[in-house]
């Protein structure tokens, strides 16, 4: 038998991908369960189903497990996102949803991670209120990270409020003295305290809590919501910093039922390399006039700086101007 010979008409040519033609179907996700995601751990996703005012519709509130749909591409998504959910919502043991869409957020909450780099890390979003958080003593407070978490707050527009722990081992006035100007809430309370303050403080508000680790973050949450269980550390002797004890963000529901909290893991750096110093000093709206005859790119802290000798000022603008340089130069 002769040996076959092969020609054009056997060969097979695939044709580019390019040139298949495309559904113009689309999956319609008009019908998907509106959700607030209450907490982010390694590409899974809690979520409890909620109305349009933001409160959960089930009770008790059913947690759903979510895994972000591949459309959504690098999109993050993070604690306090309002998402679309779809597929089994059940909540049951083993159900998975997906989260198909992730509503613009009103603010975020970001640090940069090293302040030499661009590499900024969010922690929450669509927040009301910043609670900073820290301890009269045992750790001892730090200007440098109030003055940073403050910068970021005036930045995203969020309102900051201090709350000072601990306050039976020290008196923290001094301290406290540096954020008078800035009219900012401070409550201070320590162990057994009443807690009646903080919860008018809280009510009807989603609040993000940030402190450094052994502020008392968590013992505070486990007060607040009596079935937050977080677990609670010790403050190193030898450091004189705070041990983590929350690896990831988790929004609680107020016991109540009046407003969210947000805790978040100890921070020992907060890096505000990404924010925008113009919306900083824009929360100060009595230096605006000032503002208008500084020289382009002015720092504000600069010897040609029009805030120097403008004729307008009190003495209380004074003190303010001091706390808004200080903010810039964190």
């Amino acid at each position: 038998m002769a040996p076959r010979t092969y020609d054009e008409d056997d060969v097979r040519i695939r044709p580019p991908r390019s040139t298949r033609p495309r559904t113009k179907d689309r999956p319609d996700y008009s019908g998907a369960d509106q959700a607030l995601v209450i907490a982010v751990d390694r590409g899974r996703t809690t979520c409890v189903r909620i109305d349009e005012n933001g409160a959960p519709l089930d009770t008790p509130q059913l947690e759903i497990t979510a895994m972000k749909a591949r459309e959504l591409g690098k999109k993050s998504v993070v604690v306090g996102d309002m998402v679309g959910i779809v597929g089994d919502t059940t909540g049951d043991d083993g159900s998975l949803a997906r989260i198909v869409s992730v509503q613009p957020r009103r603010n975020a909450l970001t640090r940069t991670v090293d302040d030499g780099a661009n590499f900024e890390r969010m922690i929450v979003a669509n927040v009301d209120q910043m609670a900073i958080v820290m301890a009269a003593a045992n750790p001892e407070p730090r200007h440098g990270f109030v003055d940073r978490a403050l910068v970021v707050a005036y930045d995203q527009r969020i309102r900051p409020i201090i709350i000072l722990t601990k306050r039976d081992l020290a008196d923290a006035k001094e301290f406290l003295q540096s954020y008078a100007d800035l009219e900012i809430q401070v409550i201070e309370t320590q162990r057994g305290a009443d807690l009646a303050p903080i919860r008018e403080a809280l009510a009807g508000k989603t609040t993000v809590l940030l402190g450094h680790s052994g502020v008392g973050k968590s013992t505070l949450v486990n007060a607040l919501v009596e079935s937050a269980a977080r677990a609670t550390g010790s403050v190193n002797e030898a450091t004189g910093r705070g041990r983590h004890t929350s690896s990831s963000a988790l929004a609680l529901r107020l016991n109540a039922g009046d407003g969210w909290i947000i805790d978040t893991p100890g921070v020992r750096s907060f890096g505000v390399a990404h924010v925008d110093s113009s919306r900083v000093v824009s929360a100060f709206g009595e230096f605006a006039e000032a503002l208008e005859h500084c020289p382009k790119n002015c720092s504000h802290n600069e010897e040609a700086c029009a805030l120097n000798n403008w004729p307008n000022f009190t003495d209380d603008n004074k003190s303010r101007l001091e706390s808004l340089r200080r903010l810039l130069k964190a």
